[in-house]
């Protein structure tokens, strides 16, 4: 029994000596920088306000919260995962299918209130097929739910190659604008982030130019290419854009005269009236044209103005 006691003073002594004593920080969420944003929404909204990353054994998951103007409870947000080799520290995240359902019941918890309706159009922007559920609230909200998978096919050379995926999921309400303007955010927006390395590339390799440039009888048009031509309004943004915004005109005020007091008006007597440049009217002689018998122009005595470099010469 002292042996086994002695032998457990001897391992603890040696764990102690062994130990570094560094202070770490558990792997945790943190809120980084905009400019470290994994994904970007397209130019001219909707504005970042926040990203919060949550870095993982095989990949990071970042949470980019966007404005929002809707009257829905929530946050509008693009999160996007990135699943791949395991490179740092932390728990790994498993990885998730996309289904029906589950992609559903993800929509209905992150807008709360609205019905959603799955659209079932095929669509596609530059990464590939995406889909999504829209719906109005009953305060005047239009809401999308989009969610997309970036997975390369395996390459020409073999296997071994494109094994990287991003998984994207888009949580957009708005008081302001419509489904289509809201649609094309996820068509527009940037992917910033890769993975380290060909093996892991989920984009796949580079598309080959169309086999009719160059050749004889192909002619191209300027809109032959051309499919997202149907969303001619980009996203607002949350700014109402109502007619009555325009220039408005404003009208000159009009002068009130101020009836004068009865001693006021015995004392004052008609002076000459004195030509001011322009249509300027004081107020004073408005008083004065006012009171003052109308009498003609010509017979008015003209009243010589001195020039200002005259103001303090002696009088001739």
């Amino acid at each position: 029994m002292l042996h086994i006691c002695m032998g457990l003073v001897v391992s603890s002594a040696a764990t102690g000596c062994n130990s570094t004593g560094t202070v770490t920080r558990p792997v945790a969420p943190s809120l980084v920088s905009d400019e470290q944003a994994l994904a970007l929404p397209p130019p001219g909204g909707p504005a970042i306000v926040g990203v919060v990353e949550r870095p993982r054994r095989n990949g990071v998951e970042q949470t980019i919260s966007l404005a929002t103007t809707a009257r829905v409870p929530g946050q509008n947000y693009l999160r996007i995962e990135f699943f791949g080799p395991a490179v740092s520290r932390g728990q790994s995240a498993p990885f998730r299918a996309v289904h029906e359902r589950a992609i559903l019941r993800e929509a209905a918890q992150a807008i709360p209130g609205v019905r959603l309706t799955r659209r079932s159009t095929f669509l596609q922007n530059s990464y590939g097929p995406f889909a999504y559920a829209a719906g109005h609230s009953g305060l005047g909200d239009t809401c999308i739910y989009a969610w997309q998978q970036i997975r390369a096919g395996t390459a020409s050379d073999g296997i071994g190659r494109n094994f990287g995926m991003i998984q994207v999921h888009w949580r957009l309400c708005d008081f302001h604008a419509g489904e289509q303007q809201l649609l094309s955010a996820v068509y527009n927006y940037t992917i910033t982030g890769t993975f380290d390395g060909k093996a892991w590339n989920p984009f796949g390799e580079p598309g080959r130019a169309d086999s009719r440039i160059g050749e004889t009888g192909h002619p191209i048009y300027p809109m032959a290419g051309a499919p997202a031509g149907s969303l001619s309004i980009g996203y607002a943004g949350g700014v109402e854009l109502t007619p009555t915004a325009s220039v408005m005109h404003r009208s000159a005020p009009v002068a009130v005269q101020r009836p004068l007091a009865k001693a006021e008006a015995k004392v004052r007597e008609p002076g000459p009236r004195v030509p001011l440049p322009g249509n300027v009217t004081t107020r004073a002689g408005a008083e004065n044209s006012a009171s003052a018998p109308e009498q003609p122009t010509a017979q008015a005595p003209r009243v010589r103005v001195p020039s200002p470099r005259s103001i303090s010469a002696p009088r001739p």
